[in-house]
């Protein structure tokens, strides 16, 4: 499967600029996909000539200075310090914040279905403003009210029921289970959103075949479009000297898809026989890696990093001897490509989309299996014990990297989405209504 451009005439000329309604219900700065896809792809679609205005959910994206933010906060249910708190009745000012006090007394992640009825409400009154509404991820109930007004696209990175059976599966307790199981029941929501959508755009093989198996998106609706990096910003630092043992990856959440507590482990192993340490892109937080942390005695040996600029992890890496990614599950990486495009040597697993992103084992990875610790140790033992071999694994895989990813390449495809979604019958007169056609 790949990228269909449309063959149909657009309402708009061919190369008129596009007026863009962005969405995402959560933006992180400087790691998690959503946060990192926002901040880059509407830059390069303001790039291409196009006007873009972003409505987030905290925590809000970092952006260019010019796409313009608009705030529609959450009640912050689940932030770093309180997560899983109750807000008080004081809080509740908006059918936005009333759908997801709602949705979380029943145990269920809100954030999705409170952000989609507070934008659905935003837009209300701007339909003449926009050609186009693309969600990131958000498919709450409201997108649907929003697509029956103005032409709507969504990028679904990977189907979210991977995250939920990871989760389950690394948990014993049954009562837990259950609790993990409300937790996201929102993944139904989703996938009826999904199905009702005109087109889905997707950013890897993997994920569109897993996202029709699981949410049953038919894979007419789906289109790849390959997310990028700036192989300008994320390059090799001449001069910069690799510590031994030095290893780096990112950790944008402690759930079990990551898979953090089997690099620990494999850690750990290392640490018998050679001295390791490890840097950590993300925040400490409490969970089962921070306790298995001090339960391997590994705390001297590892630095949490948060909150630094894209050129500070450019440095990071040019520090480290190895990059990691011990993910179970990826629905593309965009952390993996990252350091590929750095020239750091990179150690991967093949959870979900990472063997169609990061290459061949011993060509431009180091491979091995997922959820796997001896499996993981060997692969970090064979980097560590081979500098000949970093640096042509290296060097390969930023060659790959910039051979086929870039923030502009992508934004380029997302825009062909964009104008044979609006050549469709149906958004023709949806635009014609709101005086764009």
């Amino acid at each position: 499967m790949s990228v269909r451009p449309g063959h149909s005439p657009t309402p708009l000329s061919a190369d008129a600029p596009l007026r863009i309604a962005y969405l995402t219900y959560r933006g992180k700065q400087h790691v998690g996909g959503q946060g990192v896809y926002t901040r880059h792809l509407t830059k390069a679609l303001v790039d291409l000539g196009h006007h873009v205005e972003v409505f987030s959910g905290q925590p809000y994206p970092v952006l260019d200075e010019r796409v313009l933010l608009h705030k529609l906060p959450s009640l912050d249910l689940w932030n770093d310090l309180y997560p899983g708190r109750f807000p008080g009745y004081w809080e509740i000012k908006s059918k936005g914040d009333l759908a997801e006090v709602l949705t979380h007394l029943k145990g269920t992640f809100g954030e999705p279905l409170g952000f989609s009825v507070r934008v659905n409400e935003a837009l209300k009154h701007r339909q003449g403003d926009f050609d186009l509404v693309h969600d990131n991820q958000c498919l709450g109930y409201g997108i649907l009210a929003i697509e029956k007004r103005i032409p709507t696209i969504v990028t679904l990175h990977h189907p979210i029921t991977r995250d939920r059976a990871l989760e389950m599966a690394a948990t014993p307790k049954r009562s837990r289970r259950r609790s993990i199981g409300r937790w996201y029941n929102f993944v139904k929501m989703q996938g009826r959103v999904a199905s009702r959508m005109p087109r889905i755009v997707v950013v890897s093989e993997n994920s569109i075949k897993d996202i029709h198996a699981d949410m049953g998106v038919s894979l007419d609706r789906m289109r790849l479009v390959p997310v990028g990096v700036d192989p300008d910003l994320f390059k090799p630092t001449p001069g910069a000297q690799r510590k031994p043992g030095q290893l780096i990856t990112t950790a944008s959440a402690d759930v079990a898809l990551k898979g953090l507590a089997y690099l620990l482990e494999a850690m750990a192993k290392l640490r018998t026989e050679r001295d390791v340490r490890l840097t950590i892109i993300g925040k400490p937080r409490e969970g089962a890696s921070n306790d298995l942390i001090d339960k391997l005695g590994l705390r001297p040996h590892i630095d949490f990093v948060s909150g630094v600029s894209d050129e500070r992890i450019v440095e990071l890496y040019a520090e480290a001897e190895l990059a990691v990614v011990p993910s179970l599950y990826e629905g593309f990486s965009l952390p993996a490509i990252e350091a590929m495009c750095t020239g750091t040597c990179l150690v991967a697993t093949d959870g979900g989309a990472l063997p169609e992103v990061t290459g061949t084992d011993g060509d431009t990875v180091l491979g091995c299996k997922a959820g796997d610790v001896e499996s993981l140790a060997a692969a970090l033992r064979r980097g560590l014990d081979d500098p000949e071999l970093r640096a042509r694994i290296g060097a390969a895989g930023r060659q790959r990297v910039v051979e086929r990813w870039s923030w502009t390449h992508c934004a380029q495809l997302t825009v062909d989405q964009y104008r044979e979604v609006l050549a469709m019958p149906a958004n023709v007169e949806k635009l014609r209504r709101n005086g764009r056609a």
